[in-house]
């Protein structure tokens, strides 16, 4: 820390980046951007509810079966249920975590991830993906990179794309850049 403070050394994400790993920030992105920026979001945020607000978490527990639950402070989809996917007792075990510990969880609607051609044990079969883009930001200068890292589901039917949990990752390609800063 000592030579990051000298200015001897970059860090490409900064002490302090990790707030935006808690999951419960997603629900105030809207917020910040009207904040930060003055202006309405261009694209709609994923409806998060927040267990720790008595209303959410009335909803989340009435709708398990529906619903994606995140632990709000853990990675690379650990501490999750998809509630299309999941059991009774799994439902069971979820709504006792939440009202144990209702800060830590968060919940949002089944996505469906786009899918793509994959190619597995020697045969191409459909697999569900996501992008990251890559976002640079210094001072007022912002660089969108024409690319990204798009991670891919490996299991059959799953949507989580996390390396961790078995995803893998798939080249992308930007064939003809018209992003502009």
């Amino acid at each position: 820390m000592s030579v990051y403070q000298q200015g001897r050394v970059a860090l490409a994400n900064a002490p302090g980046t990790g707030v935006a790993d808690d999951k419960v920030v997603y629900a105030y992105v809207p917020d910040m951007i009207r904040y930060y920026l003055g202006e309405e979001p261009i694209l709609a945020n994923v409806p998060t509810y927040l267990c720790w607000r008595e209303s959410d978490r009335a909803y989340v527990l009435a709708n398990l079966d529906k619903l994606v639950v995140k632990a709000a402070n853990e990675a690379g989809g650990y501490g999750m249920l998809i509630g299309t996917k999941s059991t009774d007792v799994e439902r069971a075990e979820f709504a006792a975590k939440i009202k144990e510990n209702p800060r830590n969880y968060i919940a949002q609607p089944t996505l469906s991830l786009s899918r793509v051609p994959t190619l597995i044990d020697g045969k191409v079969e459909g697999r569900h993906v996501d992008l990251r883009p890559y976002i640079l930001h210094r001072g007022h200068e912002i660089y969108v990179h024409p690319g990204g890292l798009t991670r891919v589901a490996l299991q059959k039917g799953s949507l989580v794309v996390n390396s961790s949990q078995g995803g893998g990752s798939k080249d992308t390609w930007i064939l003809n850049s018209t992003i502009n800063s």
